[in-house]
């Protein structure tokens, strides 16, 4: 999931390079949502391991 933040990071740099501010604009916004998505999701999954007794994130 984190590779798909990298890549629309690179696709909104690029946009932005070209011009394309409406993309650029989209794309970091995509980004943001999955970036945090992602780490949500790593929280979740470290509450949940150690709440079953498991020390090992």
């Amino acid at each position: 999931m984190l590779s798909w933040v990298v890549t629309f990071l690179i696709i909104a740099l690029v946009a932005g390079l070209l011009g394309f501010a409406g993309i650029a604009g989209a794309s970091i916004e995509i980004a943001k949502v999955v970036f945090f998505i992602a780490i949500a999701l790593f929280l979740i999954s470290a509450v949940v391991s150690l709440a079953r007794g498991r020390g090992n994130v």
